[in-house]
């Protein structure tokens, strides 16, 4: 009998430290963007097995993750791209059953709020109906008790604020197709949440930038024009609202946020945010000043221009275009939760974040 415990005990040990050994494995939705791509780099680092979810495309739009870029003939790999769309449901089906995933970020979006409201059935069914198809998958694949689930929400579904500054418990009130759809990501995860006990959550992240942000968003497109405009590459920057208020962070520090909210014993959603706050107007100040720009602002309102000193030179005008059908005049995140529950605080801060977008944009502007 002694014998029999002894290597029931044995047995148990060696089967625990199998399990504890066990690579992860992680599937990624918008493994190409910014946050999919730092994200992936992290659990990397953290021994996952990452797969990734790229939708087909007849230009090339893996630049953010060819540097973790592994060909399928290599012998130890730890990343692989799948293509897939997450307005297809049985591709979305397909790949969680063959993946079987036990973590899965969504983070695939049709993310740009002036776009949304230029293609809102589209964003609506990327955005919006996405995120239940991949929970249903969950749920239709039995693995309610196997697989946990990110859902990327953001600071646009609180859009008409009703109370400064935001937190998980305050109303949203979406201003954009973007932020309508988002709401409804969030409620349906939520639902499934309580309705057959999946670990999902919600990350409300704020706004978050990086040299790996696109083109078009608001604080990449001034990085990039300022660094031109020193090069001599550019003129003229031309922006909308230069009064909008936002909670800028650091991508980095954000997707640490998703990765920590899986590893709760318990699902819940986080505000995730810096708790301060800038006009896109002191956004391009901070720019300006990073790269040694003497600059003077005249006008107000949609006649603001920036010029530079001494020459007269504008080089930042506004144009009426760039306003949204809808504004959102002011966001500001409250992470007391996230800080207490999650232990997460930002590493860096936005005059920092600003050192990095201009030095990685000048860099790359001079090998271009």
């Amino acid at each position: 009998l002694f014998f029999i415990n002894y290597i029931c005990n044995i047995y148990n040990i060696l089967y625990k430290n199998t399990n504890n050994m066990r690579k992860k494995i992680a599937l990624i939705t918008g493994v190409t963007g910014q946050d999919g791509s730092y994200l992936a780099d992290y659990l990397i680092k953290k021994k996952y097995f990452v797969h990734g979810v790229k939708r087909r495309s007849s230009s090339l739009n893996t630049s953010r993750v060819d540097h973790i870029y592994q060909d399928r003939f290599e012998g130890k790999r730890n990343f692989f791209l799948h293509y897939g769309d997450i307005t297809d449901a049985i591709s979305v089906s397909t790949l969680i059953r063959k993946i079987k995933p036990d973590e899965i970020y969504n983070l695939a979006a049709q993310s740009h709020v002036s776009v949304s409201f230029e293609v809102p059935e589209y964003t609506g069914n990327a955005d919006a109906i996405g995120a239940l198809r991949i929970l249903e998958a969950i749920k239709f694949h039995g693995l309610e008790n196997k697989t946990k689930f990110y859902q990327a929400g953001t600071s646009e579904m609180f859009g008409k604020v009703k109370e400064i500054p935001q937190n998980e418990k305050t109303p949203f009130y979406p201003r954009s197709p973007y932020g309508v759809a988002k709401v409804y990501a969030h409620w349906i995860t939520v639902n499934y949440r309580e309705a057959y006990n999946i670990f999902a959550c919600n990350g409300i992240l704020f706004n978050h930038e990086s040299s790996r942000r696109g083109g078009t968003f608001v604080t990449k497109k001034i990085v990039n024009a300022l660094c031109k405009i020193k090069l001599g590459l550019q003129k003229t920057l031309y922006l909308g609202n230069l009064e909008a208020k936002r909670d800028w962070g650091h991508a980095k520090d954000y997707v640490f946020a998703m990765w920590k909210m899986l590893q709760q014993k318990k699902a819940s959603d986080f505000v995730i945010s810096t708790g301060k706050q800038f006009t896109v107007k002191q956004f391009v100040n901070l720019v300006l000043d990073e790269l040694k720009i003497k600059y003077i602002w005249k006008g107000r309102g949609i006649n603001s221009k920036c010029l530079i000193k001494g020459t007269g030179n504008k080089i930042v005008s506004i144009d009426k275009n760039y306003f949204r059908p809808l504004e959102v005049d002011t966001l500001l995140g409250n992470s007391t939760k996230a800080k207490k529950e999650l232990r997460w605080k930002p590493k860096y801060n936005i005059k920092s974040m600003v050192r990095e977008m201009v030095a990685e944009e000048i860099n790359s502007l001079k090998n271009d």
